[in-house]
């Protein structure tokens, strides 16, 4: 699916993430990456085989390094 060079990491790889946004709908909170990957604002993501990915927050509690 992934036309740049260097290709975008797959929608399995760790770094899923980085992959360039083909469709980007801030308004709405959410992205299309080029490697099929809904990235929605509050970090969560859907993969292209339906997979639920959780958002990414801070655990409560812990301090921020300034």
């Amino acid at each position: 699916m992934c036309v740049h060079t260097p290709p975008c990491p797959s929608a399995d790889a760790a770094d899923r993430d980085a992959a360039h946004t083909v469709a980007g709908h801030p308004d709405q909170g959410w992205s299309l990456l080029c490697n099929g990957v809904l990235l929605f604002e509050d970090t969560g993501e859907l993969l292209p085989d339906g997979e639920v990915i959780g958002p990414r927050r801070p655990a409560a509690g812990l301090a921020v390094a300034a």
